[in-house]
């Protein structure tokens, strides 16, 4: 705020207040009090229904003066003449920087007696568990729902299916650093029949047959093109975030269409690092109620129950 515009509120503020007052002073006067004599503003309805010309009670009145040296003293004191900051030093931006600075002293207290704990000890614990869902509903839920089930493209976080592995400190490698996932577009290189090849060959891992392609050719290009990342049994990679692709869990969907477009125009995928707005102990927290939301931690597992994985649904990752 200039000087000018300070003074002109300044003076303007000032000339109100005083204005008010003169006013209320003028108010005070005892008008049609006088013998008989009575003052009318001279409106008459109805030929006898005058309006008198009175004074404001004198309770009413000394109730306004109240509140205008009510109003003058906190001009004093707080800022709001202009430029002025108050006698009192009062500010906004200060009141919230000590509010700030109170609840960060109150969450640190909270989180203090997690710290130095393991994630597979967090997880057996049900207020860390309380803290890391509170966690999960306000950074996670967006992209991962609030059940943790996930969408197409966001992994869903409830079975055992990990793309980057779901040990714990994988887990809080991916909450803490984020992960970025590419799947290449092998359209241009295969052209339409070799994506329907790979295409039948990939259902084939799954038991299904597409009427269209050939599978043991897609095998000869899988091999050459697919399995550096997702393996020579199509396992996946978790240590490149390459999906298994036996299993009939599917990130972005298992449907003919959708995975035709996969293998011919390519994915990406972005999970944002969290470490620096949430810091060491709440990234364990939230990795372990992650953790929780599933079934054993670790990636070693979760080929046991393939056979139970007969519908297409949208994979696990990070959160």
């Amino acid at each position: 705020m200039t000087r000018a515009h300070s003074i002109f509120i300044i003076v303007l503020t000032v000339l109100n207040v005083a204005g008010a007052l003169w006013l209320l002073w003028w108010m005070r006067r005892g008008r049609g009090e006088t013998g008989s004599s009575v003052t009318t503003t001279g409106h008459v309805w109805d030929e006898d229904l005058t309006e008198l010309n009175n004074p404001l009670p004198r309770w009413w009145l000394w109730l306004f003066i109240i509140t205008v040296i009510f109003g003058g003293t906190y001009l004093v004191l707080y800022p709001g003449l202009g430029s002025w900051q108050g006698t009192l030093g009062w500010s906004s931006r200060g009141e919230h920087e000590a509010q700030a600075r109170a609840n960060a002293a109150r969450i640190e207290q909270t989180l203090a007696p997690f710290t130095a704990r393991s994630v597979v000890d967090l997880q057996r614990d049900p207020a860390a568990l309380a803290i890391g869902r509170n966690l999960f509903l306000n950074n996670c839920a967006a992209c991962h729902g609030s059940d943790g089930g996930g969408a197409p493209a966001f992994p869903n976080l409830t079975d055992k299916d990990w793309l980057w592995g779901g040990d714990p400190d994988t887990i809080v490698a991916t909450i803490s650093n984020g992960r970025t996932g590419v799947m290449p577009a092998w359209g241009p290189v295969l052209g339409a029949a070799g994506v329907e090849n790979v295409l039948g060959y990939v259902f084939s891992l799954q038991g299904r047959k597409l009427p269209a392609g050939n599978p043991d050719a897609g095998k000869a290009k899988f091999a050459e093109l697919c399995a550096a990342c997702h393996g020579a049994d199509a396992r996946g990679n978790p240590a490149l975030g390459a999906p298994n692709l036996t299993d009939g869990v599917w990130l972005h969907g298992g449907a003919l269409a959708t995975v035709r477009e996969t293998i011919e125009q390519g994915r990406t995928g972005t999970m944002p690092p969290h470490l620096a707005r949430l810091g060491e102990t709440r990234v364990k927290l939230l990795a372990a109620y992650v953790a929780s939301l599933g079934a054993p931690i670790g990636r070693e597992d979760e080929h046991e129950d393939q056979d139970d994985h007969e519908q297409p649904h949208v994979s696990t990752d990070s959160p």
